[in-house]
């Protein structure tokens, strides 16, 4: 997440699932925060979820999410 106050705990976010040549990433919709890459073995299956924290540190601000 680039900018502070886009996503609080609590939030009910949906998320958007790419495709590269060897991992998946997510965005959070409507690209208001993007994964790092996840090996085909760790595919998410949920698409819906809640923000649980959001950090701020001197790389950005990161969310934390919980999916069913």
């Amino acid at each position: 997440m680039e900018r502070p106050g886009l996503l609080k705990e609590g939030d009910r976010v949906t998320v958007t699932e790419g495709v590269l040549p060897s991992n998946y990433y997510y965005t959070i919709d409507p690209s208001l925060a993007m994964s790092g890459n996840f090996p085909f073995r760790e595919r998410m299956l949920e698409r819906e979820g809640v923000v649980t924290e959001v950090i701020e540190n001197a790389r950005g601000f990161y969310v934390r999410a919980r999916f069913e």
